[in-house]
C-alpha cells in the first residue's frame, strides 16, 4: 500500500524479500495458453504489523491487503485513474459531506454481504487510538476523528459523527472542512470495510483476514510465504486470470533473482543492483522497465535533540549537498535512478523539479561549510539504517563513501537482517541520526507524498518533524475549491520543506523488474505493483 496499496513505505531501492521456498505454480485445470485455476508467486516481504487494513504503511502487509481487500474505489492499473468498485456512486455538491451509494451482490470471503456498516464500523474502528492500528491519521479529515482519537487520552467516543449509516448500500460522510481530493484517498487500503465478525477477534482475524477483494486468505507461514486462492464470488471489475497470489519472503534479493532466472519464482518486485546491469539481457522480452511513482529518501530523526532546532537544518543541507546522486545512479545504480531535485516523484501529478534547488546539487565544499555552520553531524558519525534484504547495500555505502569524502564525516551504514525489523525500529523510534527510506504513491497526487508524510502527527511522519507553516498551507491546500487548487496549495506547502530537510530526496524509482517463463501478461502500474489478476499462468 500503502501503502497500497499503496501501502507505503516501500521495501526495495532494488528489492525486496525472503526465504527461497519451492516451485511458483498450484496445481488447477487445464488450459491451452493459460490456466486460470494456478497460482503465481511474488517476492514479497514479512509484514510488519498483523493483516488489518487500518495497520499496514509497508509494501509487505500492504500488498497482500490490497489483493485480500476490495474497497469504494481503487485505480485502474492502465493510467491510475480512480474507477468504481464496491461504490456505485460517490457524490458531493461542497467536497465536504459525500453520499456513497454501494453496489448490490459484494461478499466477504466468508459468505456474508458487505454492507453501508462494514464500512464505517471499519473506519470507526481504524481511528479510535485505542485500537493502535498505524493507518488511523489517514480517517483525520471525518468530522469527529478528535472524540476517537485525542492528542492525549482516553477517547471520548468510539464513533465519529461524520459517519451515518442510512441503509444497506447508502452512507454518508462528513468531513471536518473541505477536501476536494478525499475520493483520491479513498482508494488506499486503510478505508477498506470489515466483516461483522471481524470485531468479535480482530487479533485472531489479523493472523487470518477476510475481506472482499479478488483473493481470499489460505495460509500465512511466517517469515516464508502467505497464500491467497482466486475468491469465485468477485464482484470487482478486475475478476482473476488467474488461480491465487503466493507471496514468497527471501533473505537477499538475489536469492529471489537467482529463483526467477529459474523459473522458481514467478514475478519480482525489483532486481537487485547487481543484476541491474545484466537483466535486460538475462530476462529478454520478460524484463520490465517502466516509470514509478516512488521516491528514495535518507530521513532523520528529529525527535532526538542531538537532530532538532534550526542549526541543524544547515547540517542535514549539507550531508545533502555532499551526495553525488549523478555518479551513485549512473554507476551503482545502473542508470535505473533519476536523481531527485524535490520531494515528491516525477511523473506525480504536482510534481515540481527543482523544489529542493541547490540543497540537492553536489557541492562538497559548501556541504562543508554548512555542516561547520551548523555545529557539525554529532560525534562527526552519520548512521543510516537499512533493511539488507532490499539490495541497499551498494548504494547506501556509496551515499557514506561520498559523504566521507567530501566532508569528512564518518558516515556508515547500518543493516538490519529484513523490511520488518527495519520498520519496526523506524516506528519504534530507535533509531539514531538517519534511516533509508523509499515512498510510492497510494494515490496519485503530490498531496500523498508530502501531507501523509511530512505534516505533524501523519501516519508516516517518522522523523518526528513538525512545522506550523508546512501545515497551515497543507490545510490550506486540503480546502482548496478544486483538485488543480489543491496542487497548486501543496506545491506551496513542499517549499517549505528545503528550508528544514527533514528528509534528504535522493532519486526517483523505476520498477526494473521481470517475471519467469511460467507467466504471461505481467504488467506493471505506477505504483510498482503488477497487475494482480491479469497475470497468466502457462498451462
Amino acid at each position: 500500500m500503502p501503502a497500497a496499496t499503496r501501502v507505503r513505505w516501500v521495501l526495495a531501492g532494488a528489492a525486496s524479500v525472503a526465504l527461497a521456498a519451492g516451485g511458483c505454480s498450484g496445481s488447477g485445470g487445464g488450459g491451452s495458453s493459460s490456466d486460470s485455476g494456478k497460482t503465481f508467486s511474488y517476492q514479497s516481504s514479512e509484514p510488519q504489523n498483523p493483516l488489518q487494513p487500518a495497520n499496514a504503511n509497508e509494501v509487505g502487509g500492504g500488498r497482500i491487503l490490497q489483493n485480500l481487500f476490495r474497497g469504494l474505489v481503487d485505480y485502474d492499473p492502465g493510467d491510475a485513474k480512480i474507477r468504481m468498485q464496491v461504490a456505485d456512486k460517490i457524490e458531493t455538491s461542497d467536497s465536504q459531506t459525500f453520499a456513497i451509494t454501494l453496489k448490490d451482490g459484494w461478499k466477504f470471503h466468508d459468505g456474508t454481504p458487505v454492507k453501508a456498516k462494514n464500512f464505517v464500523d471499519a473506519w470507526n474502528w481504524g481511528a479510535t487510538t485505542t485500537n493502535n492500528q498505524i493507518n488511523s491519521s489517514w480517517f483525520s479529515d471525518i468530522e469527529g476523528y478528535k472524540d476517537v482519537h485525542p492528542d492525549s487520552g482516553q477517547p471520548a467516543a468510539t464513533t465519529m459523527s461524520g459517519l451515518t449509516v442510512v441503509d444497506d448500500t447508502h452512507f454518508t460522510v462528513k468531513l471536518s472542512g473541505k477536501v476536494s481530493y478525499f475520493e483520491y484517498k479513498l482508494g488506499y487500503i486503510a478505508f477498506s470495510p470489515l466483516p461483522d465478525a471481524f470485531f468479535n477477534d480482530p487479533s485472531g482475524y489479523g493472523q487470518k483476514p477476510v475481506g472482499n477483494g479478488p483473493y481470499q486468505f489460505v495460509s500465512w507461514s511466517h517469515n516464508q510465504q502467505v497464500v491467497t486462492k482466486a475468491f469465485p464470488d468477485y464482484q470487482g471489475v478486475d475478476k482473476p486470470k488467474n488461480g491465487g497470489v503466493v507471496f514468497r519472503m527471501y533473505n537477499t534479493s538475489e536469492a529471489a533473482y537467482a529463483d526467477l532466472l529459474s523459473s522458481n519464482l514467478d514475478v519480482m518486485d525489483q532486481v537487485p543492483p547487481s543484476a541491474l546491469a545484466t537483466y535486460r539481457s538475462d530476462l529478454g522480452d520478460r524484463a520490465i522497465d517502466e516509470p514509478q511513482g516512488a521516491i528514495q529518501n535518507i530521513g532523520f530523526t528529529l525527535y532526538q535533540a542531538d537532530w532538532s532546532g534550526p542549526a541543524k537544518a544547515k547540517v542535514r543541507q549539507g550531508l545533502s549537498m555532499a551526495i553525488d546522486r549523478d555518479t551513485i545512479t549512473k554507476t551503482v545504480l545502473q542508470g535505473s535512478r533519476k536523481s531527485a531535485s524535490a520531494w515528491v516523484a516525477e511523473g506525480v501529478e504536482g510534481y515540481k523539479a527543482g523544489v529542493c534547488g541547490d540543497n540537492c546539487t553536489f557541492d562538497p565544499a559548501k556541504a562543508k561549510q554548512l555542516i561547520t555552520e551548523g555545529g557539525g553531524v554529532p560525534g562527526n558519525k552519520l548512521t543510516i539504517t537499512y533493511n539488507a534484504d532490499g539490495g541497499h547495500k551498494e548504494w547506501v555505502d556509496a551515499v557514506c563513501n561520498s559523504i566521507r569524502q567530501s566532508t569528512g564525516v564518518d558516515c556508515t551504514g547500518d543493516p538490519k537482517p529484513d523490511f520488518k525489523t527495519a520498520r519496526a525500529a523506524i516506528t519504534g523510534h530507535q533509531i539514531n541520526g538517519a534511516f533509508r527510506t523509499g515512498w510510492v504513491q497510494d494515490y496519485p497526487l503530490n498531496a500523498n507524498f508530502l501531507a501523509d508524510v511530512y505534516r505533524t502527527g501523519a501516519a508516516s511522519n517518522d522523523f518526528g518533524y513538525s512545522s506550523p507553516k508546512f501545515d497551515q498551507l497543507a490545510a490550506k491546500a486540503d480546502q482548496a475549491a478544486s483538485v488543480a487548487d489543491t496542487v497548486t496549495g501543496y506545491q506551496q506547502a513542499e517549499a517549505v520543506l528545503p528550508g528544514d530537510m527533514p528528509a534528504i530526496p535522493l532519486w526517483y524509482y523505476r520498477t526494473n523488474s521481470g517475471y519467469s517463463t511460467k507467466v504471461q501478461n505481467v504488467k506493471f502500474d505506477s505504483f510498482g505493483n503488477p497487475a494482480w489478476t491479469q497475470v497468466e499462468v502457462k498451462g
